[in-house]
């Protein structure tokens, strides 16, 4: 009998996706991930939960009604870490005209009748706040609804919540070989030491790393893909308004401008074809001073690559990039046969869409498997067992609880761990409870229960991932995070 149902290679979020679904339709699941959970492409998205308004542009109607859907329940399902905003689209004479954006809008909130969102509205920004951050003589903005997410804490409480169904998740352990079967029989590296690990069943959701992996590893003819990047800029907050501009560029691509960490505004996307090795994916000049020529057609303070605090870079992989429907969706192959143990294949695709990716690839395995309905529609992930409307409340009472927390402090941890707070702060009476901070805001309850429970290793794992507390830490504490880390490991 094999050790595992399903062995699932890759710790991004189409793996941990599929080992959530796959755990609680009741199989046995391991996940073999070679670094930190997330770290590649799925912790560089635009963290934009959405329908892709200008597919509409493209006629892809039933896919805006897909990705709707999507976003309505990651908002009922995430309400911590999926948050609602009113996005705004300023009308540039030299751009779509105003008729045409109007209906797009029109289209898009009749695509998403059922939504607990607000409807778009046209806006006279000369008189309105979102107006006070752009040039003139823009006067007239199209606002509608759609949600930001954190993309790399979603893969974590998806994560957890395979884990807490049953599911193994490895991080630190390469799979070096595979020997295909009845059954697989994977060979893996797991924190130096080697460990033979046998699955009636696999999956490579190795992202990037998709060819290179069926090629090397598994032995099989690789799917025929290309890799792309995408990228986007952090600079200082350019505007006090919690809405996201959406511009139009002269090459008709839309451009992203959204609230980032309270302190920042994040600015993306640009894309193109990528060449190189995925764990090193680094932004060209070009590519910067793109984003900021496009932000700068718009915003009356001017960004300039100088003021730029970090970028953020990750590669992934699609089939056929003239097929936009293979991009934003990504690709799944199923391949078994007589003798020959089930193969799935899974990569490329957004965040909106992940849920229902991994649904329908663990679906594939229902005539190898006895398992139960679909349901992680339905359920809530770790932390997200309450309205996305109380999310102010559940602020509330955790100011209420702990007394020693500040506003923006509340809102932090709420926003990343929902109604599980009490796992770090517990009893606390005081910040000194919580032992050593680093940094204005990370205390080492924080850290301890980050190394125990959501398997982070370095300050990295930490400092970019888990939170995005990197940005404002200064050095000397991460130093002292580092040492902490290493003696609590120890």
């Amino acid at each position: 009998m094999a050790d595992y149902d399903l062995a699932i290679i890759g710790g991004g979020l189409n793996g941990v996706s599929v080992a959530r679904d796959a755990a609680g339709r009741g199989l046995r699941v391991i996940l073999l991930e070679q670094g930190d959970l997330g770290a590649a492409a799925s912790s560089a998205t635009p963290r934009m939960i959405h329908g892709d308004l200008v597919a509409l542009e493209r006629r892809a109607f039933l896919r805006v009604r897909r990705a709707l859907a999507e976003r309505d329940i990651w908002l009922r399902i995430a309400p911590h870490l999926v948050r609602p905003m009113r996005f705004v689209i300023p009308a540039h004479s030299e751009e779509r005209p105003s008729w045409l954006l109007r209906s797009w809008l029109l289209l898009y909130d009749r695509l998403a009748s059922r939504t607990p969102l607000p409807a778009s509205a046209t806006v006279d920004i000369t008189h309105h706040p979102i107006g006070n951050a752009l040039k003139r003589p823009i006067g007239t903005a199209f606002e509608f609804s759609d949600c930001v997410g954190d993309d790399s804490r979603l893969v974590i409480a998806n994560a957890l919540d395979a884990a807490e169904r049953g599911a193994a998740i490895r991080t630190g352990a390469r799979c070096v070989r595979a020997e295909r079967l009845d059954t697989w029989r994977l060979v893996a590296i797991d924190r130096g030491h080697r460990q033979v690990i046998t699955a009636r069943a696999l999956a490579n959701a190795t992202g990037a790393w998709t060819a290179s992996v069926a090629e090397t590893v598994l032995r099989v003819s690789p799917p025929r893909v290309r890799a792309t990047q995408m990228s986007q800029i952090i600079v200082r907050r350019l505007f006090d308004t919690d809405n996201v501009y959406v511009f139009q560029n002269t090459d008709r691509r839309l451009i992203f401008a959204s609230p980032y960490e309270r302190d920042f505004t994040l600015i993306g996307t640009v894309g193109h074809g990528f060449k190189g090795d995925p764990a090193v994916v680094s932004m060209a000049a070009g590519d910067v001073a793109y984003l900021c020529d496009a932000a700068n057609r718009y915003f009356r303070e001017r960004v300039e690559p100088v003021d730029v605090i970090r970028t953020i870079s990750g590669a992934n992989m699609v089939v056929d990039p003239a097929r936009k429907r293979a991009t934003r969706d990504g690709w799944m192959a199923f391949d078994a046969g007589r003798g020959k143990a089930p193969l799935l294949t899974i990569f490329g695709g957004d965040v909106t869409t992940s849920r229902l990716r991994a649904e329908r690839a663990v679906s594939r395995l229902t005539p190898f498997y006895p398992m139960s309905p679909r349901w992680t529609a339905k359920a809530p992930l770790p932390g997200g067992d309450f309205a996305w409307a109380r999310f102010d409340a559940e602020v509330d009472l955790a100011r209420e609880r702990w007394r020693f927390l500040d506003e923006r402090q509340a809102q932090r941890l709420v926003a990343a761990y929902g109604s599980r707070l009490a796992a770090i702060l517990g009893d606390a009476k005081s910040r000194a409870d919580l032992g050593p901070a680093f940094g204005p805001e990370l205390t080492a309850a924080e850290v301890r229960y980050l190394m125990t429970r959501e398997w982070a290793r370095f300050p990295d794992d930490i400092l970019w991932r888990r939170s995005k507390l990197g940005l404002t830490m200064p050095a000397g504490d991460r130093d002292a995070l580092a040492a902490f880390m290493a003696t609590a490991a120890a």
